[in-house]
């Protein structure tokens, strides 16, 4: 797989895909803006090699059609912020007008291209889409590990009539997450909550092969219970045991948890321990994520709820790797092969 390094971007058109699906408010303000701010070393890299960089993502889910409060202008905003640089949005993602737009760039200009799922064959990965797309750029670059996992057109069929690299992003995340399941050191410690237990038991078996520990929320371990579910490694697997009905875990547990933490060396934690929407359920994830901090573990936090609440305590920087991939990392995980990673080989 090619990286950034494998190209010079001078004067070329580089189309990035990357993964700007973050949550709004009703007022249409950007709620948690981490995807954006982990994409800006790749937009920073290309800027500085003189390419014309021509950004793209999804938004939410519109279905195909044009849908006002999806427009991508609250990212714009926020790039022109953190790049400190005029960033132009196109009214569409393809058209003679967009391809306007991209003629007129000058080196080191920055175009971001409106919602891709404007258009229903960006999900189902239409072919005469991906070469509409194709078109506009001379290089593809993915970012957008967070949304790898999809077959969509612009993350595996643009790279069919592209040359294709990873960004700076994707390639972190797949570096990471591939030494924290092969070179972690041990303890490795696996903390996984939230709910959806078909797709975490995949997860909890395949890190449970090289995971000492692998603690599991309240939720979890009840849909574990109902559904009969066995899991390869029971011998590893810590539950609560004084759970606040599911909706937290109590202090018992964040006891016992704690100190399966303090002999850690490695420490990989998805999916919150309560219903953190509500403040009086978010002691347990609260309380663990800062006993990993305090512990010095190597750490490694991701899934969407989860990083908004990190985020949201201002606790991003103290973790070494917070993963922009929910399902993604999931997959990735789980020892599945993602589409966009394959595309870029």
């Amino acid at each position: 797989m090619k990286t950034l390094k494998n190209f010079n971007f001078k004067n070329k058109k580089v189309l990035v895909r990357c993964d700007f699906n973050v949550p709004l408010s009703e007022k249409g303000n950007v709620l948690d803006d981490f995807r954006i701010k982990s994409t800006l070393p790749t937009i920073e890299y290309l800027i500085k090699e003189e390419a014309k960089i021509i950004l793209m993502s999804h938004l939410g889910r519109p279905e195909g059609k044009a849908v006002v409060g999806l427009k991508l202008t609250p990212i714009q905003k926020l790039l022109e912020k953190y790049l400190n640089l005029p960033v132009k949005k196109s009214e569409d993602c393809i058209g003679k007008e967009t391809e306007e737009l991209i003629n007129k760039m000058k080196a080191k200009e920055v175009l971001l291209l409106e919602n891709l799922r404007f258009h229903k064959e960006e999900e189902e990965n239409d072919d005469s889409f991906a070469r509409e797309l194709a078109k506009l750029g001379d290089i593809y670059i993915n970012d957008a590990f967070g949304a790898s996992h999809r077959s969509h057109a612009s993350i595996v069929g643009i790279p069919k009539y592209l040359p294709s690299a990873a960004g700076l992003l994707l390639e972190k995340e797949i570096r990471v997450l591939t030494d924290l399941m092969k070179n972690s050191k041990k303890p490795l410690l696996a903390i996984i909550g939230g709910a959806k237990v078909e797709t975490k038991a995949e997860l909890i078996n395949k890190i449970s092969e090289s995971a000492d520990f692998v603690l599991i929320g309240g939720l979890i371990k009840k849909e574990i219970e109902e559904k009969k579910i066995s899991l390869n490694y029971p011998q590893k697997i810590v539950v609560p045991f004084d759970e606040v009905d599911e909706r937290d875990i109590g202090e018992k547990t964040i006891k016992l948890f704690k100190e399966k933490i303090l002999s850690a060396k490695t420490i990989f934690f998805n999916g919150v321990l309560g219903q953190i929407e509500k403040e009086e359920f978010t002691k347990g994830t609260e309380e663990i994520l800062r006993a990993i901090i305090q512990s010095g573990a190597f750490s490694v936090v991701g899934g969407g709820e989860m990083v908004e609440f990190v985020n949201k305590l201002g606790l991003i920087e103290k973790f070494n790797h917070v993963s922009t991939g929910g399902g993604a990392m999931i997959a990735f995980l789980s020892g599945e092969k993602l589409p966009g990673i394959e595309a870029l080989k």
